[in-house]
């Protein structure tokens, strides 16, 4: 292991929250930490917040006092970057401005050693591209944390075009000392979680922007039948619609306009007017004392049918045949149609109750409603149901009814292809699989990396071949029929999975 000495000190440089943060981690891990800011007295008011958390963590119960005392009697604020001489560590949290980290770096090649490791926590711009103005670039490294520092345990470790092997196996190895779970990466436009995790804004926006339904109703279906902790429009009002979409312009304009990557006109309208989310009172949703909750799109109870009838196999969908007939429904079978071949229920009046499969409920050939994908549909406790032109309030009632004598919360939503949970991991499975065959980082660190980076359920890699890859493919291949863009069209990687899961 090639870790830093506990020994060695480490500076930050940058005391904003982000900052403060690293240092925190470092100090508590065992370090002599260095601080400093450019603007005239940052880096002593930022280790007096440092000091007070640690007090907290004291008061709380969670750091030992001798501890606390021992990791304060370490920490120290410089007021010139030439204080820094010595370090074996420099991490870097300014401006996400290239020429700024330029010329700080630079700075710092003329106090520290030529050993001494160099680190960006930029989470947008390119490690290579910062490295680039340097002499010896390949002691140069990412170290992207996530905020806060402190308590989200995932460190992003990513290696520029001239980064050295052994430099980037020491970083690794030191966030692991830390307490922290690195995970490898290239140096790509928005590394591992940032670039993979863009469909979860994507899709909802674009749900968003075609009515098909609205913030609140999208956030809850996500949420209560996706088992994702938050909504992509409560997260990105938490975020900062700015930030959110400076990224998402940022990995888009990287990309060269690559249409999988494209931003949102609506979402670009709410930052121009200034709605930012939490921090300006108002982004998606109203915040303060007086603020109304927006609730989401709940149908009002509607009457079980008696029995639905089983045609073909449900496979994604398979776990809620024993839910219906433990709701004492009586589910009969069908008229044999092939087992390989998604099947559907069939409601008394006739109506067919399908998966969504990336096709709108629009362009079959009997009138149907689709039903949304689930992360468990043992546990959800919300469903979107998707009906087509063709089906009368009273059909639509029959479907509402079902879903709600297995105990779920049913929203109606427009008929939008794929739509909600399902065209949203969809696509998280396809920039995974793209992700990693692009080199970006290997299939662990992306599922590692999306849990513990964005709290996803699952990561998306084992989350579809859990619901086959092959099904995936399918379903991207239809909503590209939909949108024949380019956006949805499954990437090779993908169709080389599906066709590999397919023959084995």
């Amino acid at each position: 292991m090639t870790a830093l000495d506990l020994s060695g000190p480490v500076a930050v440089v940058g005391t904003g929250t982000m900052g403060q943060g690293i240092a925190q981690v470092a100090l508590v891990a065992g370090h002599p930490v260095r601080l400093y800011d450019a603007a005239p007295g940052f880096a002593k008011t930022a280790a007096a917040a440092i000091t007070a958390r640690l007090d907290r963590l004291v008061a709380k119960g969670r750091l030992d006092a001798a501890a606390r005392d021992a990791a304060t009697g370490r920490l120290s604020a410089v007021e010139d970057l030439a204080d820094l001489a010595g370090c074996d560590l420099v991490v870097e949290a300014v401006l996400e401005q290239l020429d700024v980290k330029q010329r700080l770096f630079q700075d710092l090649e003329e106090v520290v050693a030529e050993s001494c490791l160099l680190a960006t926590n930029t989470s947008s711009l390119s490690v290579t591209a910062v490295a680039g103005a340097l002499k010896h670039p390949g002691r140069f490294v990412g170290l992207h944390f996530f905020n806060p520092a402190p308590l989200l345990p995932l460190v992003e470790v990513v290696s520029g075009h001239a980064t050295d092997e052994a430099a980037a196996m020491r970083a690794y190895d030191t966030a692991k000392a830390w307490g922290k779970t690195p995970v490898r990466c290239a140096d790509t436009p928005g590394f591992i979680v940032n670039r993979v995790a863009r469909p979860f804004y994507a899709e909802a926006l674009r749900l968003h922007e075609e009515r098909a339904a609205d913030p609140a109703t999208i956030d809850a279906v996500l949420r209560e039948c996706g088992g994702f902790k938050m909504g992509p429009f409560e997260l990105t009002d938490l975020i900062g619609q700015d930030v959110n979409e400076a990224v998402t312009r940022s990995v888009w304009e990287s990309f060269f306009q690559d249409p999988k990557f494209t931003p949102s006109l609506a979402q670009r309208r709410l930052v121009e007017s200034r709605r930012l989310g939490r921090k300006s009172g108002q982004g998606w949703y109203a915040y303060g004392d007086d603020a109304e909750k927006a609730e989401p799109h709940t149908a009002a109870p509607a009457p079980a049918p008696e029995s639905v009838a089983l045609h073909g196999e449900l496979f994604q969908a398979a776990a809620l045949v024993p839910l219906i007939e433990a709701a004492g429904i009586r589910v009969e079978a069908g008229d044999g149609t092939r087992p390989d071949y998604p099947g559907w229920l069939e409601l008394p009046s006739g109506i067919r109750l399908c998966l969504a499969d990336g096709s709108s409920a629009d362009a079959a050939a009997e009138p149907t409603v689709q039903f949304d994908l689930a992360l468990d549909y043992a546990a959800a406790t919300r469903i979107a149901l998707a009906p087509a032109v063709r089906v009368s309030e009273q059909d639509l009632a029959e479907a509402v009814g079902l879903f709600q004598a297995l105990g779920k919360k049913v929203s109606v939503v427009g008929a939008a292809p794929g739509l909600i949970v399902a065209r949203t991991v969809a696509q998280l499975v396809d920039f995974a699989h793209d992700a990693v065959a692009r080199g970006v980082a290997g299939a662990d660190d992306i599922d590692t990396a999306m849990r513990l980076g964005v709290n996803y359920p699952r990561g998306p890699l084992s989350w579809g071949a859990a619901l086959r890859t092959y099904w995936v493919a399918e379903f991207l291949d239809s909503m590209h029929g939909e949108y024949p863009t380019g956006r949805y069209a499954p990437s090779q990687a993908l169709r080389q999975a599906a066709a590999r899961e397919e023959h084995s």
